[in-house]
């Protein structure tokens, strides 16, 4: 009898524990909308306007990773992306958003569709539109929505 009491108890015991456990690692989701991922472009492109890579590398995650139309290396680190920064910047980027699909899930948000992005050339002035596929990935972190996956390629048909 003592011990069927001793395993019951000890069961319970267990089982308290474990859902312990599981309500401490409960995910509090920040509260977001699609109007507001969307408007973490204009973040980016205002970011872009400054011409400032350190400026444009604070909207990026502490482990970000960077699929740009026009580098082929992959930049995963913040080092690696102000990196490609310094120069893409120097075209004097504006993008406009042509169609756009949002999702959203706890600590993560994606937007993905088509852009396009002017951009200047710093000798002669000439504009160049480059129509492109994006995919910007957020994450929550530190209380804030950061860029944590970007990828730009170019249509096929360009």
């Amino acid at each position: 009898m003592k011990s069927a009491f001793g395993v019951s108890a000890l069961a319970i015991a267990f089982s308290l524990a474990g859902a312990g456990v599981a309500q401490a690692k409960t995910a509090t989701c920040p509260n977001v909308t699609p109007a507001q991922i969307e408007g973490l472009f204009a973040e980016f492109n205002n970011a872009w306007a400054t011409k400032d890579p350190a400026t444009v590398t604070a909207l990026f995650t502490k482990a970000p990773v960077l699929l740009a139309t026009v580098a082929n290396k992959p930049r995963t680190s913040p080092a690696e992306v102000n990196d490609y920064f310094i120069g893409f910047l120097r075209n004097s980027p504006v993008g406009k958003i042509d169609t756009s699909t949002v999702e959203i899930d706890c600590n993560t948000a994606s937007r993905v569709g088509t852009w396009t992005v002017t951009l200047t050339d710093a000798k002669t002035s000439a504009k160049t539109d480059v129509k492109a596929r994006y995919s910007f990935i957020y994450r929550y972190e530190d209380g804030q929505w950061k860029i944590d996956h970007l990828h730009s390629s170019m249509m096929p048909e360009t």
